[in-house]
């Protein structure tokens, strides 16, 4: 009977270091993710010539976007204004104040409409104009969309 028990104390010693281990790699993975910074997936054609249609990996951090406003040439990635689900990722080419000229027809430069980007938001497009949902769909972007700055590509 002293071994069972022997062995049921040494197996709850065990979990519970098993266990406490784990707990701390969630706390530190979400700290991380949450505060810090995380990767995120790209794919599709709107960053093109940037990155790669077929796919990136990207390195995003969260610490200046909490911190500071964006600049203008920011790669940031935002949680989507029409789907929150998604996050996608686009180039911030306006910054609040700033006046945005929305081209209706590329091929003939005629320009449709002139917006005022107001405090709190950027104005984001993808790289790739003709084939991007972006502010010129969805309006300017609050700050709180924002999710994070891309700092590299893996």
């Amino acid at each position: 009977m002293g071994s069972s028990s022997s062995f049921w104390n040494i197996a709850s010693r065990e979990a519970m270091k098993s266990g406490a281990f784990v707990a701390k790699i969630y706390c530190f993975l979400h700290v991380t993710t949450n505060y810090l910074g995380f990767a995120a997936y790209a794919y599709g054609p709107s960053m093109i010539p940037t990155l790669h249609p077929s796919g990136n990996v990207l390195l995003a951090e969260r610490i200046s976007t909490r911190s500071q406003k964006p600049s203008r040439g920011d790669i940031v990635v935002l949680r989507s204004p029409e789907e929150p689900n998604k996050t996608p990722i686009k180039r911030v080419i306006g910054i609040e104040g700033d006046r945005i000229s929305v081209v209706a027809d590329p091929e003939k430069n005629v320009q449709s409409k002139t917006f005022v980007v107001p405090k709190g938001h950027v104005w984001v497009q993808g790289d790739y104009t003709q084939n991007s949902r972006d502010s010129r769909t969805f309006g300017p972007i609050p700050y709180g969309l924002i999710q994070g700055r891309v700092l590299l590509r893996v």
